[in-house]
């Protein structure tokens, strides 16, 4: 049944900055804990801004047993764990409550375990995301590092699950590929002192590099987060985005999202002012703008910055047709992180660096009208 009050804030950009953000993280094995944890505490929780993560151990259903969601009520109740499963949903669990009580009343952590087959997971995840109304889904890359840097893949089913909650989620997605952040020995952090980020935004334009700078501005007031936002722009800024040569535009062939070039532009104007306003006097905060002309420049500029960052923030640059990323696309790996979120995810690129790509929710099709629901006020 339809939710008879539609949610309205399901982006971070649409959130309003003295309320509580809530984001729904999922998490495979408590490897994937250290690095959520930090990126959490870097999103900057305060008292006027709280946080409410929901945690999610995702496990696959084996055997004959039923698919089920379990809510767990939040103090451990100190029995032994019956299973290697359960050993694992109760050290996640043990992770976020420390990090809850050492935030005192800036976090509150729900956490629940998904049981379910691999191939439907990312319904489970879409339908806690819809029914806690969060703004923002955190998942786990499909790969992850090796001792010697390079990243393997951990299960194909991961990328399955990405791919299904990219197409289907009710809110905005960020992809994290975890090479660490700030060490990750670093478990639960007890103050933001503690804290030191320099982070990296690659902004091109279009909704999902605002969101990314959406994440980036929450991020900006924290005391112990540096920022640059690296703004790339062509040297004709006509050619701009969607619409080069052979694109007719009123073709619905060409994009997945279909994106006025003008009205983007001037959304990514107004956004980037507003962003430069607000962090005017943070001196924590560097907005810099690099002129490039094809993919093989953008490549060449975002190495100039590569070792100097331990988080990249990225849009996944769906509907977006530009030339400064252009042939970008040609040996990707993974099109779903989009070209840039490929590019640094790849093994020989940004080899300590953390990655987040983030898709903007744009809304969903006219068959099921998430934006706009009869039932809302």
């Amino acid at each position: 049944a339809r939710r008879s009050v539609a949610y309205k804030r399901r982006t971070i950009q649409s959130a309003k900055a003295d309320s509580e953000l809530r984001i729904l993280t999922c998490i495979h094995t408590p490897r994937n804990v250290p690095t959520i944890i930090n990126l959490i505490e870097a999103t900057h929780p305060t008292k006027k801004s709280p946080l409410c993560i929901y945690v999610l151990h995702l496990v696959e259903l084996t055997g004959r047993a039923s698919a089920m969601l379990i809510v767990h009520s939040t103090r451990k109740s100190g029995r032994p764990a019956l299973n290697r499963t359960q050993a694992q949903s109760d050290h996640i669990i043990n992770a976020f409550e420390n990090y809850e009580q050492n935030a005192g009343s800036t976090v509150s952590v729900q956490p629940l375990t998904a049981i379910s087959p691999y191939s439907s997971m990312h319904e489970d995840i879409c339908s806690v995301a819809e029914d806690k109304r969060v703004a923002f889904i955190i998942i786990p890359f499909h790969k992850q590092q090796t001792v010697d840097g390079g990243m393997e893949l951990i299960n194909p089913a991961f990328r399955t699950i990405n791919q299904n909650v990219l197409a289907n989620a009710p809110c905005s997605v960020g992809i994290l590929v975890d090479r660490g952040l700030s060490g990750s020995s670093n478990r639960t952090i007890s103050n933001q002192a503690s804290v030191s980020h320099n982070v990296a935004v690659l902004f091109f334009g279009g909704p999902d590099d605002r969101e990314a700078l959406a994440y980036a501005r929450r991020m900006s007031d924290h005391p112990g987060i540096s920022i640059t936002v690296m703004r790339f722009r062509p040297m004709e800024e006509a050619s701009g985005m969607a619409g080069g040569p052979g694109h007719h535009p009123n073709d619905p062939g060409v994009l997945t999202v279909m994106t006025d070039t003008e009205k983007e532009k001037q959304l990514d104007e107004e956004y980037i002012r507003q962003f430069r306003t607000k962090t005017a006097n943070n001196e924590s905060v560097t907005y810099v703008e690099r002129v490039v002309n094809n993919g093989e420049e953008t490549v060449a500029a975002i190495r100039t910055i590569d070792s100097l960052h331990n988080l990249y923030i990225v849009g996944r640059g769906q509907g977006v047709i530009s030339p400064l990323t252009a042939g970008l696309t040609d040996w990707s790996e993974c099109p779903e992180l989009g070209a840039i979120g490929d590019l640094l995810a790849s093994s020989d690129f940004a080899a300590t660096v953390s990655v987040l790509v983030i898709q903007q929710f744009v809304g969903l099709g006219p068959s099921n009208e998430a934006l706009a629901s009869p039932d809302s006020p």
